[in-house]
């Protein structure tokens, strides 16, 4: 067959053989392809660069879409590896974690990197971007592959590589340099419309720009404080000895994830130890709040330190806010005309106010039960005094929010922010976001205890998503103190459970490539048996057999 017939918005196309999608876009639609990140030809997705193969109905996904946006960003940090070791063979780039709209980074070569260095990079990647020097993708053996790697002195691909057992790898060329992404990438360098690059000691923050306007960087927003989180984790990570999937997984296959489970959870009780014992250094501390995002692990978090305090000699008592919502047909609407059941308003915050102080001065309080079934509150004898000893410990997505405590002076309050903010990539390149993490977690608790599948669970995510961004990340600078819930060795529990919902994804699904894209990351990990998870850990909390509840 030499022509093939391409639907587009009802009108059919007659399309020759080795056509590709960048050259349909432009000759066909007339349409400008640097707003599209990828087609979709009926149930498959194809990048631009592909050249159409047969007949279909075609989507054009742009850059400012989700999936578009995420390959914007892909090929900005590809064009960045490339600018980079253009001017420093011999450095080692690692891609570490988010940052404001960008990506925090180290690069580590024979001289410490500065901002002269920082200054060099940035106009080395304009050259690149005004060259519109087309990016391709070539598959090739795994033998091959690593090879190449071995070749570049990138140990840390060899190593992830050395575990799989794909037969062909898939890897992108830009002008001669060879690089591995578990993501698709834009067809040339002149995407680009706006980033930026800055020196941000002892590294670099790569800047995007807003998905609302690719064509303006967005403002940079320090966060110090999740910062340091960060550095404690690279830190943490240094003492298991892990510092990629590949190295996790040399310790899965030689028999020693026994010890690295172990310490691991020790880390975490060490932590939640000093947590407890900064709670208890501040005399004046009464109510104690817990706040994250979805599958932080909030709840089990705020068990094992309801016990750290118990042992400072405290007497916590735990207060859900769950029970102060307010009656259904008084809950706000959204935008939609929904019900905002993640609106800070959908609580009774003067009765919740209230309580508090009752109880700081000593006083009984009936505590209202919340009947979710009937939608409205219920009294049903729940009494409450705190004990000179006692300790309010509230955990919900408003914990960090002054208006949820407005009627208490800030000296009474301790803030805990709680996230699964993973340090662990793929390989220096391929970082695995702080939100995979969660999302794996909720594919998995939502499967084995709530009855939905992987697929609900993805549809549902950009609602969640939009409901932190909105109540929980504004104020996570505002805590006291903060805590990551990442295991390093939880993706290798995770994956089996995960992999049997995602596998039930039809290609049909709008959350088919994001299924997809998940499954890829998640087969660079060996697996372990849950039964190695202690049952108090915070992993227990979403595959089941916790101490602290069932489900």
């Amino acid at each position: 067959m030499n022509t093939f017939k391409i639907i587009y918005k009802n009108k059919e196309h007659l399309v020759n053989k080795g056509t590709t999608y960048k050259e349909f876009i432009e000759n066909f639609l007339n349409i400008d392809s640097t707003k599209i990140a990828l087609c979709r030809l009926d149930k498959d997705y194809y990048e631009l660069f592909r050249e159409i193969y047969r007949d279909g109905k075609i989507e054009l996904i742009e850059f400012d879409s989700p999936i578009g946006y995420k390959i914007y960003t892909r090929t900005l940090q590809f064009i960045f590896i490339k600018a980079t070791l253009d001017l420093y063979d011999d450095s080692i780039i690692t891609i570490e974690h988010s940052i404001g709209e960008g990506v925090f980074g180290e690069l580590h070569k024979e001289e410490v990197l500065n901002k002269e260095d920082i200054d060099k990079i940035k106009v080395r990647m304009k050259e690149l971007i005004d060259e519109d020097i087309p990016i391709k993708r070539i598959k090739v053996k795994r033998e091959k592959a690593i090879e190449i790697f071995t070749g570049y002195g990138m140990e840390d691909k060899v190593s992830l590589l050395n575990h799989v057992n794909f037969e062909n790898v898939k890897l992108y060329e830009l002008d001669g340099r060879y690089d591995y992404f578990y993501g698709q990438m834009a067809y040339s360098t002149g995407i680009i419309k706006a980033f930026d690059l800055m020196y941000y000691e002892p590294g670099f923050v790569l800047r995007y720009p807003k998905k609302s306007d690719l064509n303006v960087v967005a403002d940079f927003k320090e966060n110090r404080k999740l910062s340091q989180i960060f550095i404690e984790t690279e830190r943490w990570l240094n003492i298991l000895d892990v510092g990629e999937v590949g190295s996790l997984n040399d310790k899965v296959e030689n028999k020693e994830f026994r010890d690295l489970v172990m310490v691991s959870e020790a880390l975490h009780e060490k932590k939640i130890a000093q947590i407890a014992d900064m709670i208890n250094e501040r005399k004046e501390t009464k109510v104690v709040l817990i706040a994250g995002p979805s599958s932080s692990g909030k709840t089990s978090f705020a068990n094992r330190l309801s016990i750290q305090l118990r042992v400072n000699g405290h007497v916590p008592i735990p207060i859900s806010l769950d029970d102060y919502f307010v009656d259904r047909d008084h809950t706000p609407k959204d935008e939609n005309g929904e019900y905002d059941f993640e609106s800070v308003y959908s609580l009774d915050l003067d009765l919740f106010n209230k309580h508090l102080c009752s109880l700081l001065k000593g006083e009984e309080v009936e505590i209202p039960s919340y009947n979710f079934r009937k939608g409205e509150r219920e009294w049903i004898g729940h009494k409450l005094i705190l004990p000179s000893n006692g300790v309010l410990l509230i955990e919900g997505i408003h914990g960090l929010n002054p208006i949820l405590t407005s009627a208490i002076s800030d000296k009474q309050k301790f803030k805990i922010y709680i996230s699964a903010l993973t340090q662990l990539n793929l390989d220096n390149h391929n970082r695995i976001a702080t939100t995979d993490i969660r999302r794996v977690r909720r594919i998995v608790r939502d499967y084995l205890s709530r009855g939905y599948g992987g697929e609900d669970t993805l549809k549902m995510w950009p609602s969640i998503r939009r409901g932190e961004e909105k109540n929980i990340f504004v104020f996570q600078e505002e805590a006291d103190v903060m805590f990551n819930s990442t295991l390093v060795y939880e993706l290798c529990v995770l994956k089996k459970y995960a992999l049997e919902e995602l596998d039930k994804i039809s290609e049909d699904s709008s959350v088919y490539l994001e299924a997809s894209r998940l499954k890829s990351f998640l087969g660079f990990f060996k697996e372990i048996d849950k039964d190695c998870v202690p049952t108090n850990s915070i992993l227990r909390e979403f595959i089941g057999g916790s101490v602290f509840y069932k489900y």
